[in-house]
């Protein structure tokens, strides 16, 4: 008997009228959604083949919260926590000290509100913080927050190039400003896929299924990883106060454009789907960390024999490094593509059913 969440049972078909199916529910369930003789439910036929059953009275939005006492907290942790429960889904986040809100907290707290997107104070007293969203989780579409990681990324990275062959550093000296929008675009992701896989209904909103979601949070992981490695490049370059001169068409800085070239042709085939274009692309990245993994080598090998001093042959090398890194994770992005793409075609048979069917999940 299905008595309780998780559990499960195989009830019978029974046949009315001589042409209706009907089928009993749960009276436990039944009991706890309020429901009676005459009251509808929603009846949702999945791409999956799935029925899915849900009291058509009970599809008001929940609010999700979450208390965070500040005593069972360790030391030094309150900022993960704050971050977990925004990652959680959580709507309203509420934190307490009995003690009083201490100077160090409200800095945290402020610290995670500059890092996430939607979350506002609502409330503040002497001991209680309360924090709660102006955004659902299916406000924005995953595909507009992945474009806007992207966009930022590669604006970093072309000023960077810019600054490199000769340009004003000041067009990078917001780079940790850019890398922070990264950021909160990955969580804000995280946070909208975790929503999705607890709720159909943010599911239905975004017109995303779950498989996909959890493939786009990979692609997301991707590109944090590269804005990572785009800020250490800027970081790179303003903390050197006299630049050495770097040819563009030689390595390090000639595979940069084969990386900017490769990942806007994996951005494209988010919609694309040319497996062709997507292989050819993570051809060029691969080759690209070859050169540039061999360019790293020759430097420590035949740095001194070149006469270059140190300061130069370590700018090169953590540049190429960074560069390198981007082409590696360009390349993890292209298999998460190729993965959604083989997914999408996967077929299924039914045993003893002469029957094709394609999932679409």
């Amino acid at each position: 008997m299905a008595n309780n969440p998780g559990s499960r049972d195989v009830r019978k078909l029974q046949v009315t009228g001589g042409a209706t199916f009907t089928l009993s529910l749960p009276k436990k369930w039944v009991e706890e959604k309020g429901l009676e003789a005459s009251d509808g439910v929603l009846v949702d036929w999945r791409p999956s083949g799935a029925l899915r059953i849900t009291p058509a009275s009970g599809m008001e939005r929940t609010t999700k919260q979450i208390t965070l006492n500040i005593e069972d907290i360790p030391e030094g942790a309150m900022y993960d926590h704050l971050i977990g429960a925004y990652l959680s889904g959580a709507d309203v986040i509420i934190i307490r000290d009995e003690k009083g809100i201490d100077r160090t907290t409200k800095r945290t707290i402020r610290s995670m509100l500059r890092t996430v997107r939607g979350f506002e104070i609502a409330e503040e007293k002497h001991n209680m913080v309360k924090m709660l969203t102006l955004m659902s989780a299916s406000d924005m579409p995953l595909k507009a927050s992945i474009n806007r990681m992207y966009q930022q990324l590669t604006s970093l990275i072309r000023d960077a190039f810019e600054v490199l062959n000769g340009g004003n550093k000041e067009i990078i000296e917001d780079h940790e400003d850019r890398e922070l929008e990264i950021d909160a675009m990955r969580l804000l992701i995280d946070r909208q896929v975790a929503s999705l896989l607890d709720s159909y209904l943010v599911a239905d909103a975004l017109k995303m299924g779950r498989r996909e979601a959890v493939e786009y949070a990979n692609i997301s992981r991707s590109l944090e990883r590269m804005a990572d490695h785009a800020n250490h490049i800027a970081a790179l370059i303003m903390s050197t106060i006299e630049l050495p001169t770097i040819d563009s068409l030689k390595r390090p800085l000639s595979q940069l454009p084969i990386w900017q070239e490769a990942l806007r042709t994996l951005m494209i085939n988010l919609r694309a789907h040319d497996v062709h274009s997507i292989e050819g692309a993570r051809s060029s990245l691969k080759e690209a960390q070859t050169q540039l993994a061999a360019f790293e080598e020759s430097l420590w090998k035949g740095g001194k024999g070149k006469g270059e001093n140190a300061i130069r042959i370590l700018f090169l090398f953590r540049l190429s490094e960074s560069i390198r890194r981007l082409c590696a994770y360009a390349r993890d992005f292209g298999e998460v593509l190729l993965n959604m793409i083989l997914h999408s075609n996967l077929i299924e048979t039914k045993e003893g059913i002469n029957e094709w069917l394609v999932i679409d999940n």
